[in-house]
């Protein structure tokens, strides 16, 4: 895969009731300090909100964090409106909570990949930089 010419850009999302943000603030810090561009959004954001905020950021990458059980309701309205509004080329992954029998149903719907518990930084760092499409050389 060809080099970049700019970071990574990376949308970090705390959708839906769930308020517990500990996680996703580390995952941030440890995509900034892989040298990628991380924006947070901060607790409680709806879907419209995320997809609003992913396309105005122009990010590569939207990074869900999800311990509320939620996943189901959340992330197939997410993915939607990224088709909806021509933006399903931005990677999706998940983090958090997530019962092993969901998994196969939310990487149909494009979640490229579900971190659970445990999962080490370098290997959330190490997908993202692996499957983000480089924006900035024709395909």
């Amino acid at each position: 895969m060809p080099d970049r010419t700019t970071p990574i850009r990376v949308l970090v999302a705390k959708p839906g009731l769930d308020g517990h943000d500990r996680g996703a603030k580390v995952i941030a810090r440890a995509l900034r300090d892989a040298g990628m561009e991380v924006i947070y959004t901060g607790l409680r954001q709806t879907p419209e909100m995320i997809v609003n905020a992913a396309i105005q950021e122009d990010v590569d990458c939207v990074g869900l964090s999800i311990l509320s059980g939620a996943h189901n309701a959340i992330v197939p309205r997410i993915t939607a409106l990224l088709k909806e509004r021509n933006a399903a080329d931005i990677l999706v992954v998940l983090g958090g909570t997530i019962p092993d029998q969901d998994i196969e149903s939310l990487k149909a719907l494009g979640v490229a990949a579900i971190f659970g518990p445990g999962t080490s930084l370098d290997a959330v760092v190490r997908f993202i930089r692996d499957n983000v499409k480089p924006k900035d050389v024709e395909v």
